[in-house]
């Protein structure tokens, strides 16, 4: 039995650290690799990112593997989140041995964030070290294969996706070779995850799993959106952010090669995708756990197309799993709370 969520590729672990209420909507997940690190490989295609230790996952560079991978609110100020991730690996010894002795070590905790900022009123309220610091902790003490909590949590606690409320997704397949793939999303994006004739969620039109609302519901549901787009301020930026992974022995090549094509996940549930106001950053992370076909040039193509596959599934389960806010910063309906749940 899986959990049908990153978690199922063996060795990773997922935690959240979730900061709501008091001006507060905004949080910082981690995900935690194995003890020696995951092949990581990162592509980032939105305008306006917002990223850390990114350049170390280029596979003409030297670091061939990460520790952690860190999703974080609180825009370029939370990537401070790393930080705090870092110093919980370096006393564990954990990270790229620089000196003699086996603490000397560096981490290697590529990150991004998603623009949340004063979504919960007060624009200083973003996640820190210390944070990041609790997400990690969170993660490491999370049970291997457990399931991982979707919706407003972590870094996805003040997302928006369009005019109703994002948060974070996840989900994952295995493949007729035994490899496993996954993907865990955070969906707060300037587009729009829904038709607007229909309202409809464009991921689930690609998944074939089409339940048309009522005219009427639809009706409702436009006003309600039209009525707290008009209370909410513009938000400046956005991002999706999502974190692919597979148990598939890659190359570094072959990891940079899933993030871009998983980058299609996201066009397929978001519309538009990759504006200048948006971070879009997919990072990839491979455990090694089955090797590819060797005798088969193409046996890499199995795992592009599911890695698309899982992040536009995992963005419909975002958008799905949110609640709705309404507070100093803003009101945000959820789709739930407008459409009903499946």
């Amino acid at each position: 039995m899986t959990a049908d969520a990153l978690t199922d590729v063996a060795g990773l672990r997922v935690g959240h650290a979730t900061r709501a209420g008091d001006g507060w909507l905004t949080g910082t997940t981690v995900v935690l690799a194995p003890e020696g690190g995951a092949v990581a490989a990162v592509d980032v295609r939105g305008g306006g990112p917002g990223t850390k230790e990114t350049d170390a996952l280029d596979p003409r560079n030297l670091v061939q593997r990460a520790e952690a991978v860190v999703l974080t609110g609180g825009s370029a100020y939370g990537l401070d989140a790393a930080s705090g991730v870092m110093a919980w690996l370096e006393e564990r010894g954990r990270g790229v041995r620089v000196g003699p002795d086996p603490a000397h070590v560096v981490p290697v905790v590529p990150a991004a964030c998603v623009f949340d900022l004063g979504r919960g009123g007060e624009f200083r309220a973003r996640p820190d070290a210390a944070t990041g610091r609790a997400a990690v902790e969170a993660a490491a003490a999370a049970e291997p294969g457990a399931p991982v909590p979707q919706g407003c949590v972590g870094a996805g606690t003040g997302a928006v996706v369009g005019l109703v409320k994002g948060g974070i997704g996840t989900a994952s397949t295995v493949l007729e070779s035994g490899i496993t793939v996954a993907a865990l999303v955070v969906a707060n994006a300037a587009g729009s995850a829904m038709d607007p004739e229909t309202g409809v969620l464009y991921g689930e039109l690609f998944q074939g799993r089409v339940r048309y609302p009522e005219a009427e519901v639809h009706e409702a549901a436009l006003r309600r959106l039209a009525e707290s787009a008009a209370r909410n301020a513009p938000p400046p930026l956005n991002t999706t952010l999502a974190v692919v992974a597979t148990d598939a022995g890659l190359s570094k090549a072959q990891a940079q090669k899933l993030a871009g094509t998983a980058h299609d996940g996201i066009a397929r549930a978001v519309r538009p995708v990759h504006l200048l106001s948006d971070g879009d950053t997919v990072f990839t992370l491979a455990t090694d756990g089955r090797p590819l076909d060797a005798a088969d040039p193409l046996a890499l193509n199995d795992v592009l197309a599911a890695g698309a596959d899982m992040v536009t599934r995992a963005i419909v389960r975002a958008v799905r799993a949110a609640e709705p806010v309404d507070g100093p910063g803003g009101a945000w309906p959820s789709y739930g709370e407008l459409y009903g749940r499946p």
